[in-house]
């Protein structure tokens, strides 16, 4: 069964737009960092799952568009990197902590959808971003994604 996903990036490090600018529009999904996150990407997220790209951390945060997970879960190179931002000296190739996916450009809103917007509207108050805004790998139900896909489409949506 297809599960749905937010990840959050924080636009200055890490766009959509860079997302699409990426050969092929294809991108490893690093730098997840929270234990609770890493467990959903690493034992929930599946191939085929369709994810929205939120940005967080920035004047609006806003959900900017979606993309699709295009990769199983496999480690996360950045742990092993001395000269990464995202090493962890506990991990070790045969013991890897972190974990990542591919994620592929799929579209970009022409209008963001807020986060001030999902907070305003009563259908979105079970979402985990209105609940828990803090996490970076969040579920999406079917009925959010319909609700958010239907506003995205009255707002416009370019690939």
């Amino acid at each position: 069964m297809t599960a749905i996903w937010l990840l959050k990036t924080e636009p200055d490090v890490f766009s959509i737009a860079d997302l699409k600018a990426c050969p092929g529009g294809r991108s490893g999904w690093d730098g997840v960092r929270n234990f609770q996150a890493r467990n959903r990407l690493r034992d929930d997220m599946r191939e085929g799952d369709p994810v929205l790209i939120y940005h967080s951390s920035c004047a609006t945060p806003a959900i900017m568009g979606e993309g699709l997970v295009v990769s199983a879960p496999y480690p996360d190179p950045s742990q092993f990197d001395p000269a990464s931002d995202g090493h962890d000296p506990r991990s070790t190739h045969a013991a890897p902590r972190w974990f990542q996916v591919d994620v592929q450009f799929v579209c970009s809103y022409s209008h963001p959808i807020t986060l001030k917007q999902l907070k305003a509207n009563p259908e979105f108050a079970d979402m985990e971003l209105v609940l828990r805004p803090r996490l970076s790998v969040q579920k999406v139900t079917e009925r959010q994604y319909q609700l958010i896909q239907r506003l995205s489409q009255a707002n416009g949506a370019t690939a």
